[in-house]
């Protein structure tokens, strides 16, 4: 995440369908990565000015978290978790012959299965990687969108489905909202749902949850034609387990 050389969004989307075109292929031919029942998200956030490009691959999820006038903070969902049982996800898979549906077990997950074997049961649409099923629907293109940074935008979280499975966006929103310091709110997110998956399922599973906290230090007016960005790392905090990652940034806009 950092400033770019002034594009057009459209530009910003051929980049960004680029960029994990070029992942997947890089996937494909790498001699020590199994990626052909394996796979992941992918996520990216551009910041340009007052503008933000997000691509996403799979069901990370962007939320943006404003501040109203009342001095709440709400939150934004800024990006689709793409789920195989979307119409426009559901229509492609069919088209390529892939099979969607849910086990007895989980009949909330909708998954992608291969057209003559009961596997691998994929449950998101786009992701890079995961190869048996690529020639069935599964896309690695990004769904990108874009957004302009208003006066009111706070922080935008990145983070994996771990997280989202089990706390909602406006829980997510206030937990890095009421974090202090603000550099120590992602690995406050990450504590939070991990203890949120360990009262709901046990000790027994836990799914990945690594989160991006990116604040903005908001000086804009609403008649701001441009603006200059200071980008600083604060913390990178790696949690023991490989699966559970928390970065905080903080970003000066003005």
């Amino acid at each position: 995440m950092a400033p770019m050389s002034k594009l057009s969004s459209e530009q910003w989307r051929v980049k960004l369908v680029g960029a994990c075109r070029l992942m997947d292929r890089t996937l494909n031919v790498h001699p020590k990565i199994h990626c052909f029942e394996s796979g992941t998200t992918a996520l990216t956030m551009v910041v340009q000015g007052e503008t933000i490009v997000i691509g996403n691959v799979g069901d990370s999820r962007a939320v943006l978290g404003k501040r109203l006038s009342d001095g709440s903070v709400v939150a934004e969902q800024l990006t689709t978790d793409l789920k195989p049982n979307l119409p426009r996800e559901l229509e492609r898979i069919k088209r390529h012959k892939g099979r969607v549906f849910a086990l007895c077990d989980e009949p909330g997950v909708a998954r992608i299965w291969l057209p003559d074997s009961d596997m691998p049961g994929l449950a998101m649409a786009r992701a890079l990687g995961d190869f048996c099923l690529k020639d069935y629907g599964l896309s690695s293109v990004p769904q990108v969108c874009v957004r302009r940074l208003a006066v009111e935008d706070q922080f935008i979280v990145l983070a994996t489905d771990g997280i989202w499975d089990v706390l909602s966006n406006d829980q997510v929103v206030a937990i890095v909202s009421s974090t202090s310091p603000k550099e120590k709110a992602a690995k406050a997110l990450v504590d939070a749902a991990v203890r949120a998956w360990k009262v709901r399922y046990g000790s027994w599973r836990t799914d990945d949850c690594s989160a991006v906290c990116y604040f903005i230090k908001n000086k804009l007016t609403p008649t701001t034609s441009s603006t200059k960005q200071e980008h600083g790392l604060l913390q990178i905090e790696a949690l023991g387990e490989s699966s559970l990652q928390a970065i905080s940034v903080d970003v000066h806009t003005r």
